[in-house]
């Protein structure tokens, strides 16, 4: 599919230029086992969202408004191997259950986004075993794309892994059978409530999958959010074509934690050039932490955390503060079984009391809140060094300007015309910005 033949694009709804999510990871927020032993049709529903409820005021507390939920449906493991799109995972609760979290968060003016694992579903989903007794003559056969010459009954079923995993397997995109299935799926959810969908491993999907899906289910729900993981790939190329309003800004993630830790502000600044030319195309999905990564105070130092939160917060895009990482809480990923789960905890049934970190969240997101326009506005660098970088950040009459220093001495930069200091440590004098050894700050005009 060309740029030319795409399906028109819609803007994205009005909502979204003001939302910040608060990014969730709910079999492990609520401590259920990730790798049962039990069967998937033996457990029992275990009333577990309302741990869930009991942050929503933490949340609103913050200043967020926007709860993104990793997967909630009935899985084998993580979340991410789905055996029915359909059901609550009985690990979390049962559908009342997700009805009272979705009421919770909207009596508080708190929009809420599901994972859609729409790429693959698991090894022990129903359409998948259904062909390893029945094969081809299954009625979900067309769902998986299975070239099933030399096919006997009781061979293992020929079927395409999602990136080598043996309990993933991937789905059929050019089926008419799998693009009604997310449809149906998208739309039942939609009606339950919710306001949109996050498009899980949305880069291993073809464009043109979406591109079909997508409207569909906009026809029905106009002010529905799709925002689609992209971890790498021409990404305004797969928003123009897939008509996704958004996808994950890796690129962006990857140059903060790096440079800020490799104590290399030019990597950030390029990164941040790259940022500003999607915007013609989309506003991307912003965060420094997700389910995938190693939490931000492991990956820069609790020392920097709040320089990487200042970032996120004064440049374009859609941000989302992962779970716990306003608390500075820690955890690396590893590349092992199991590698995911320090970054993936337990929560504790009320929030802790709040930390200077927790305090700096607030205001950065009360600062966000008050120039909605920072989320389709560009960033200028201003100033640059190894080790201090001033990004300006404007429109208009308006502006904001974020100082990071990350060196061991005090430094002094400009100002960039602020004249007010919003967060941070910053000292303003005649247009110059004094920041302590390893000390930022974000001022305005």
């Amino acid at each position: 599919m060309t740029p030319d033949s795409a399906p028109a694009r819609p803007s994205e709804p009005a909502w979204v230029e003001h939302v910040l999510w608060w990014h969730v990871y709910p079999l492990g927020f609520v401590g259920a086992e990730v790798r049962p032993e039990t069967p998937v049709g033996d457990r029992q529903v275990e009333h577990r969202l309302d741990r869930i409820t009991g942050w929503l005021d933490h949340v609103v507390d913050l200043g967020l408004n926007g709860l993104l939920l990793g997967p909630v449906f009935a899985s084998s493991t993580h979340g991410y191997d789905t055996v029915d799109h359909l059901r609550v995972d009985p690990r979390l609760g049962d559908d009342a259950d997700f009805d009272a979290l979705v009421t919770a968060a909207h009596e508080r003016g708190t929009r809420v986004v599901l994972d859609g694992v729409f790429n693959h579903v698991g090894h022990e989903h129903p359409a998948f075993r259904a062909l390893e007794t029945d094969g081809p003559a299954a009625v979900s056969a067309p769902l998986f794309g299975i070239d099933w010459t030399g096919w006997n009954p009781g061979d293992p079923v020929p079927v395409g892994l999602f990136e080598g995993h043996d309990i993933l397997v991937a789905l059929d995109h050019s089926s008419q059978a799998t693009e009604d299935l997310v449809v149906d799926v998208m739309t039942h959810w939609l009606e339950r409530g919710v306001d949109g969908w996050r498009l899980d491993a949305a880069y291993a999907v073809p464009s043109a999958f979406w591109a079909r899906v997508l409207p569909r289910v906009r026809e029905r729900f106009p002010d529905a959010w799709f925002t689609g993981e992209v971890i790498h790939g021409d990404t305004a190329t797969i928003v123009t074509e897939s008509t996704m309003d958004s996808t994950t800004q890796y690129e962006l993630w990857q140059a903060v934690w790096h440079g800020i830790a490799d104590r290399n502000c030019f990597e950030l600044a390029h990164a941040i050039e790259r940022h500003d030319a999607l915007l013609a195309t989309s506003a991307p999905s912003t965060f420094i932490g997700n389910h995938d990564v190693t939490r931000i105070a492991s990956a820069v130092g609790e020392r920097f955390a709040p320089h990487a939160a200042a970032v996120l917060f004064t440049v374009a895009g859609t941000p989302s503060v992962w779970a716990g990482d306003e608390y500075g809480w820690t955890g690396e990923k590893e590349e092992r079984l199991g590698g995911d789960d320090a970054v993936r905890p337990e929560f504790p049934p009320t929030p802790p009391e709040p930390t200077a970190l927790t305090h700096t969240y607030e205001a950065l997101v009360a600062l966000r809140r008050r120039h909605p326009w920072l989320h389709r506005a560009h960033t200028d660098v201003v100033h640059l060094e190894n080790t201090v970088v001033v990004l300006r950040t404007a429109t208009g009459d308006d502006a904001v300007v974020t100082a990071l220093n990350l060196a061991d001495d005090p430094v002094e930069v400009p100002a960039a015309d602020a004249t007010r200091v919003e967060a941070g440590d910053g000292d303003l004098r005649d247009g110059t910005l004094s920041l302590p050894a390893a000390g930022w700050a974000v001022l305005t005009r």
